[in-house]
């Protein structure tokens, strides 16, 4: 049990499986004048948790380590220099912040001020903590990075994740056709549902001839991919002339071989992209919380989750991830 001056909160003092997750009492620090305390109320799953969990991030963890990008919740305390927001707002985290730094993971979690911002009434607590990492990883990659207009095509694949399902919905309301893989059959339908034009099962058709077929020969102009690995020579066979490959992910453990004909006989663009290009730049972030922001409010955009689990499941809630069943956004509550 926690008490005024500690907090529990999920760490792990050594990278690994799920299992290295222990939930800890821990000192609660002092506010810098820039911070925020948060009562948090859920949590929401990234797959960057669980490549930070595993040492397999972009970031190295300092041991012992705590973790997580999203929560949702209530201001409970703000630095002297606080001004966005203020004591009993209704918040949630947006990732842009180091892991090494700071995590959410916890009953009470700590963050930068300008990582806090409110959402929209019409969502819940659980529902608050799934919107900025997947919504505004689809915005910048589709609309500012890869530029998708209305009556393009763009090609998502592992399209059931969070991430995934966000893509769906901003390309549709863009007015994009959307074709969206996945591996299995058992999640074709729940795809279609969440508004993909077409969806591909890679495991019983091919990638490429299948895109052509459904564009009439011409291809996908946007491909969004956190793959990468052999999938990436299938894309550049599925791109229009002159398109874009954003890559966003390493869920493939094998060699990714770079497809020189295809590239150069197409003119294709193959971009490597990271949130943080988006949420690290005050302008940019300030327009794509707006767009999602507004999308929300107005029920265009809607979250999907997919499964809650309790705070003391938080192991089970990292291995469930990683089995790859999920339809949507993971939730822990608090």
């Amino acid at each position: 049990m926690s008490t005024d001056k500690t907090i529990r909160k999920v760490r792990f003092h050594s990278t690994g499986k799920a299992n290295v997750l222990k939930i800890e009492n821990v000192p609660l620090k002092e506010l810098d004048k820039n911070e925020v305390l948060i009562k948090v109320q859920a949590i929401g799953l990234n797959r960057a948790e669980v490549a930070f969990r595993a040492g397999q991030y972009l970031e190295t963890p300092e041991l012992p380590s705590e973790l997580g990008y999203e929560a949702s919740g209530i201001v409970e305390a703000i630095g002297s220099d606080v001004k966005n927001v203020k004591v009993g707002d209704k918040v949630s985290t947006i990732p842009s912040f180091s892991m090494t730094k700071y995590g959410v993971y916890g009953e009470k979690a700590i963050v930068p001020a300008h990582a806090v911002t409110t959402y929209p009434d019409n969502l819940n607590s659980k529902e608050g903590t799934s919107i900025w990492m997947q919504y505004l990883t689809a915005y910048g990659a589709l609309v500012e990075v890869g530029n998708l207009n209305k009556g393009q095509t763009v090609l998502l694949t592992a399209a059931s994740s969070s991430v995934g399902i966000a893509a769906i919905q901003i390309a549709k309301s863009i007015g994009a056709t959307v074709i969206a893989t996945t591996r299995k059959s058992d999640k074709k339908q729940d795809l279609l549902d969440a508004g993909a034009d077409h969806v591909i099962v890679t495991d019983d058709e091919d990638l490429a001839e299948r895109t052509m077929e459904i564009t009439d020969g011409k291809g996908a102009n946007l491909l969004f991919d956190p793959i990468t690995g052999p999938i990436v020579n299938e894309l550049t066979k599925a791109a229009a002339q002159g398109g874009m490959i954003i890559e966003y992910g390493m869920l493939s453990s094998k060699e990714t071989n770079f497809p020189f004909t295809d590239v150069l006989s197409k003119q294709l663009t193959i971009r490597g992209y990271v949130l943080f290009e988006i949420t690290t730049n005050p302008e940019r972030l300030k327009k794509a919380r707006d767009f999602v922001y507004d999308k929300l409010a107005s029920g265009e955009l809607k979250p999907l989750i997919d499964k809650t689990f309790d705070f003391e499941n938080i192991v089970e809630a990292h291995e469930y991830m990683e089995s790859n069943q999920q339809k949507g956004k993971i939730v822990v509550t608090v």
